[in-house]
């Protein structure tokens, strides 16, 4: 009898970013004098908008006086943050939730890689190639890897994944996508909705850069498209909207008219996260909620734009250059099809030689990656302009 979860080396050799932090501190030991440019890991520069640090600033004298001090918190979230989140994200976009269908967490990460507890050990699964690496790792630990069912998004069909050819019960879902930068328009969501309607399946979306969104053509939620509420799970996060990958905060909304089994998948995230989880600290969902006020929208909209101005430079620097590129208009992240069918990881290691560049092998995120590159737009913009001029002078 073996009391090892086995699954575990099932799992690829590294997880991909904590490799490619390796292939760059060794390449830093070995050239102390190359100044890198990391456009790699999609970790935020901009510091946060005045409304937040008031707000953390407020909260933090709150937790200094006795008759403001709090202790544990809901572990849904307290109620101030539920209410905002649905005025800001859901309300504008005649969705249909009500706070109690918003759960606060500690991060997207977090949500997506704990959903799948709510499903059975051999439920199949469906996963986008390439993805987000904690969709499927997630569901390996958990001992799933012989159900996992992969929809290929390729070049040939814009990035949208592929409708799955035999019966799934859970599809994940990204837009705009990480890494390709692709969309899902209003057409294929409801196209992806009617077929969980058909076939009982339940899509788990992440959304998490939905306000990097600039085409009006394209929803910001799912709950957006008719019949939703009955079978999709929705992620947003505060990370790369508002620069919370230090501060962690983000949510899950599950519909209280989400039901399989003749279970109510409200109440068994409820049940979840109060038994696993003790929520997130008060002064950060303070914060949080900061976010959603008139001026700290504001203040929050103008950094995402410096961002996509980012992306901007990054996409036309590399077409003007005559490379293939995705991504970057509705979305923080750039697609690069290598030259000459590169191998992404030995691409990685060229550019890293030949102009201190630190990017993401695409096939890290999957097997259809390969031969792609994703640059992120979440750099200061003077080293964004510089790293597009190194790229151009290397001439791949």
């Amino acid at each position: 009898m073996s009391m090892v979860n086995h699954n575990f080396s099932r799992l690829a050799g590294s997880y991909l970013f904590a490799r490619m932090k390796d292939e760059l501190d060794r390449f830093k030991s070995a050239h102390p004098e190359v100044d890198v440019i990391r456009l790699g890991i999609g970790d935020v520069t901009r510091p946060l908008v005045p409304s937040v640090i008031s707000a953390l600033h407020r909260a933090a004298d709150e937790m200094g006086a006795p008759a403001a001090f709090r202790g544990y918190g809901p572990e849904q979230g307290y109620q101030f943050l539920r209410e905002a989140a649905v005025r800001r994200e859901y309300a504008p976009y005649g969705a249909d939730i009500s706070p109690d269908e918003v759960f606060i967490s500690d991060g997207a990460k977090c949500d997506v890689g704990n959903i799948q507890e709510l499903f059975s050990t051999d439920a199949r699964v469906a996963i986008c190639d390439p993805v987000y690496p904690v969709y499927l790792d997630s569901n390996v630990m958990a001992g799933r890897l012989d159900n996992v069912v992969y929809l290929p998004c390729r070049e040939s069909n814009g990035f949208a994944p592929e409708f799955p050819a035999g019966k799934v019960d859970v599809i994940y879902l990204c837009s705009p996508n990480n890494p390709t930068g692709a969309v899902l328009d209003r057409a294929m969501l409801t196209r992806w909705v009617d077929y969980a309607r058909t076939t009982g399946a339940v899509l788990l979306y992440d959304s998490a850069y939905s306000a990097y969104i600039r085409d009006p053509g394209i929803p910001h939620t799912i709950y957006e498209i008719p019949g939703a509420r009955e079978v999709a799970i929705e992620f947003k996060s505060f990370s790369k909207t508002a620069g919370f990958t230090g501060l962690r905060c983000a949510f899950a909304v599950v519909p209280k008219s989400l039901e399989r089994d003749g279970v109510n998948l409200n109440q068994l995230w409820f049940r979840r996260q109060c038994t696993k989880f003790n929520g997130v600290a008060y002064i950060v969902q303070r914060a949080a909620e900061a976010v959603y006020s008139d001026a700290g929208w504001r203040e929050v909209n103008a950094v995402i734009d410096y961002y996509m101005e980012n992306a901007e430079i990054i996409r036309t620097g590399l077409e003007k250059n005559g490379f293939t590129v995705y991504g970057g208009k509705n979305a923080p992240y750039i697609w690069w099809k290598l030259p000459h069918g590169a191998d992404s990881f030995g691409f990685a290691k060229t550019l890293l030689e030949k102009t201190g560049i630190v990017g993401t092998p695409g096939v890290g995120f999957g097997s259809c990656g390969e031969g792609y590159f994703r640059l992120t737009a979440f750099g200061e913009k003077s080293r964004t302009v510089e790293a597009v001029r190194r790229i151009a002078e290397a001439k791949f």
